[in-house]
């Protein structure tokens, strides 16, 4: 299986299958000197490591990174660097009922028509337990991004569980409820509805949005090394993510030109203003200075209690119910996941531009 790697400078290759010894990513390009522990990294893990509560699967793993190479003396050395998650709490029982079936939803049926192997032990490598290695590569990229441009600031919520939506931004809600979302009223309403759904053995999806604040002007290049060509693919590689948009997305087809375009000032300080943020941060590929915004789509878990129908490998038409340990919406646990993915671009199109570009060449008035 190749494909396994993205970045350009600041490039990452996740590794390891959810119920095989242990998983990870290698990281090739990270700048030396960023000062590195691993208690850097875990901080974002803890985010996303399972059974933090009942709205998640139960599987319990410590999600404790070690790393390997790369890191000497509390520094990064310009070398690669190994990060490893071992896997704890394993159960590959849960999975004996469904060795020779495939989950409607799930990518078991692709995998085996294209390699031949059905690896039925939790999904293997198509589990979204594989985004612990991006969260790892995430929190290097966080640490490294300080030493280049400290003032971004990347943050990740929820804004939709279902057909539940907000539009609350109280980003000092973030931190207090399970669900990651900016908005108090709504983090109480969606643990009732989802906690009915737990129970029923089914699941939901949800809308995830990002934000990179902070990020100079100048980031990204045109035609094929646009930043947010770069970001919809790193969302979009991200397991359940059925769909992407940057600034206004999808809704700027319901816009005029005179609503969409981003009215330009000279500020106080010297430097363009906008209007608005309909772009969402990027114009041409490239950032404006503004807030980078992205958002994507989540499906719901594929693993429900509720009677599907299938086949078998060897064609014959059958029900399944997946057992095991699943999150009744795989969204939350998306969040830092999305977090990680901006900062590993956002990094890595820093390096970029510092090596062709340097400083910006571009002065306005």
């Amino acid at each position: 299986m190749s494909m396994n790697s993205f970045g350009h400078l600041f490039r990452v290759t996740t590794w390891g299958e959810s119920h095989g010894p242990a998983l990870g990513c290698t990281v090739d390009g990270c700048p030396p000197g960023v000062a590195i522990t691993p208690a850097m990294i875990q901080h974002w893990l803890d985010k996303r490591k399972p059974g933090q509560n009942k709205y998640t699967t139960q599987r319990r793993e410590a999600d404790e990174v070690r790393i390997l190479s790369g890191v000497f003396e509390g520094v990064t050395t310009g070398t690669p660097i190994q990060l490893m998650i071992e896997n704890t709490d394993q159960r590959s029982k849960d999975y004996g009922d469904i060795k020779e079936k495939f989950r409607p939803g799930h990518a078991d049926i692709t995998y085996f028509q294209k390699y031949g192997i059905r690896d039925y032990r939790g999904g293997g490598r198509s589990s979204a337990r594989e985004t612990a290695s991006r969260v790892a590569a995430g929190g290097l990229a966080r640490e490294a991004i300080k030493a280049i441009a400290p003032n971004v600031q990347i943050t990740g919520y929820m804004v939709q569980m279902g057909t539940h939506k907000t539009d609350v931004r109280d980003m000092a809600q973030i931190d207090q409820n399970p669900f990651w979302v900016p908005d108090a009223q709504a983090a109480a309403d969606w643990a009732e509805y989802l906690d009915g759904l737990r129970k029923s053995g089914s699941s939901v999806g949800a809308i995830i949005e990002v934000t990179a604040r902070n990020v100079p002007a100048g980031i990204g290049a045109p035609v094929y090394g646009k930043l947010d060509t770069d970001l919809a693919a790193a969302m979009m590689s991200i397991n359940a993510v059925k769909g992407v948009e940057i600034g206004e997305g999808m809704s700027a087809a319901m816009l005029t030109g005179e609503l969409n375009a981003d009215e330009i000032f000279m500020g106080p300080d010297g430097q363009p203003e906008y209007s608005s943020n309909h772009a969402g941060g990027i114009l041409g590929g490239i950032s404006t200075g503004q807030d980078i915004v992205v958002r994507f789509a989540v499906k719901p878990t594929s693993s429900i209690l509720t009677t599907r129908q299938t086949i078998t490998k060897s064609g014959e038409q059958t029900q399944i119910i997946t057992k095991g340990r699943h999150d009744p919406c795989v969204g939350i646990r998306a969040v830092p996941v999305g977090e990680a993915m901006m900062a590993c671009v956002i990094l890595d199109h820093l390096l970029l531009h510092r090596g062709q570009i340097g400083e910006n060449r571009g002065s306005i008035g």
